[in-house]
């Protein structure tokens, strides 16, 4: 007869009974735990009110002189520190249909593509293939102007700062004339000579397309593929371009107007300086320009190392101050131009400014890295509106900039404590 080992018949329940009062001495402090979890509010970034006041007046002051200026559309990008804290479009995209513009309608930004070129310089410069001092023929032989001697003085520096002694925008007409851009640096050998290299601002469009072939031969890519590896695509510029066949095939893009006696006048997008492009040939939106002037500010050092953008925004020579640029400046001091960019002093501050005009398109970037402010505007119509709008941005943000930092040193002080 088989003999079975049987469980005595007092463990089961007396096992259940041990963890029963196991659990329930465990209990309140699991509670405990879970409610403060709960009860504790997770802390939350403080705004500060003295910039919201700035952008609240700056929204008014914008809507105020885009309504007064008339202009069928108007793209705003502003950012403070790392954050835009303004992007948005006002108006209509053409006045021919009932399309608005916003934050993702491309324009063109004629001439503020300018800075497009030097930043692209500055990033082969930063892997160690390029040089600013760099003697042009070493990238491209076939160069030369009219004096073999001086050809040979002219630097990638030179190019980007209008210091290469041609006269004021020697054969910008074959610009927009349609003309092919090799051929139209071919015939700067034949251009008489304003003075030495590096000693004279003389602002340049053909001349300024020098850069192309130069970092297209640095880089053994084209400049158009250059510009798109190297900017567009790593800051996230998802709507900008630099193709004049991309722009037309641009869903959401601000037709270019010119003014008439009856009003505006929807004109047709022109091939012009998408033959020079790092004159003149970038496409860019309202959001695009938010991450551009973010990575200027110091934001992306990847892209864009401090010691690259103090090359860019260094001043390389001393240009008018008395002219239509800066006639609605206040306390303007001196000007200068930089590498890609013009260098304005006023009396409490330097600004970084350029501005673009090209087929019915107004454009104005500015910055300003020791406030760490930018703005840029873009217009589908000439008009004054886009040359009060920065000073006005400036001038508008120094009246609360004593608020704002102060505001900002007593939050950092009782955080820290």
């Amino acid at each position: 007869m088989k003999k079975f080992l049987r469980t005595p018949t007092f463990c089961l329940p007396y096992a259940l009974v041990t963890f029963a009062l196991v659990a329930i001495a465990f209990l309140p402090a699991c509670q405990s735990n879970e409610s403060t979890a709960e009860e504790t509010p997770v802390p939350q970034p403080q705004e500060n009110p003295y910039e919201q006041q700035f952008i609240l007046a700056l929204k008014d002051t914008l809507q105020h002189l885009i309504d007064s200026s008339g202009v069928p559309g108007v793209g705003i990008a502003v950012v403070k520190d790392s954050t835009p804290i303004l992007v948005k479009g006002y108006g209509l995209r053409s006045i021919q249909e009932e399309d608005s513009v916003d934050e993702h309608t491309v324009f063109r930004l004629a001439s503020v593509s300018k800075g497009f070129a030097s930043g692209l310089a500055a990033t082969l410069v930063r892997d160690s293939l390029l040089a600013w001092n760099d003697p042009v023929i070493d990238y491209l032989p076939s160069f030369a102007l009219i004096s073999p001697e001086q050809t040979r003085e002219v630097t990638v520096k030179h190019v980007l700062s209008h210091t290469t002694g041609l006269p004021y925008h020697a054969y910008t007409n074959l610009v927009e004339a349609g003309q092919l851009r090799d051929d139209m640096i071919a015939l700067l050998a034949g251009v008489d000579l304003i003075g030495k290299v590096g000693q004279w601002y003389s602002y340049q469009n053909v001349a300024y397309g020098i850069i192309e072939p130069v970092v297209e031969a640095a880089a053994i890519e084209s400049y158009q593929r250059l510009i798109q590896k190297r900017i567009l695509e790593p800051l996230h510029m998802s709507d900008a371009s630099i193709w004049y066949q991309d722009m037309m095939e641009t869903t959401n893009k601000a037709s270019p107007h010119s003014p008439t006696e009856r009003g505006w006048r929807a004109v047709p997008i022109s091939e012009n300086y998408y033959n020079v492009p790092s004159a003149g040939g970038i496409n860019a939106s309202s959001h695009d320009m938010a991450q551009w002037l973010m990575a200027l500010l110091g934001n992306r050092p990847d892209i864009f190392p401090t010691e690259a953008l103090d090359s860019i925004f260094a001043p390389q020579v001393k240009t008018p101050i008395k002219n239509r640029y800066f006639r609605r400046w206040n306390q303007l001091e001196a000007a200068y131009y930089g590498l890609g960019w013009r260098i304005v002093h006023q009396a409490y501050d330097t600004v970084a400014y350029h501005g673009g005009y090209a087929n019915g398109y107004r454009t104005a970037i500015a910055l300003d890295r020791n406030k760490r402010i930018g703005i840029c505007i873009m217009a589908n119509g000439p008009s004054s509106l886009v040359s009060r709008v920065v000073p006005l941005f400036l001038d508008l943000y120094r009246q609360y900039e004593t608020d704002i930092l102060a505001w900002e040193e007593q939050t950092n002080e009782t955080t820290t404590n």
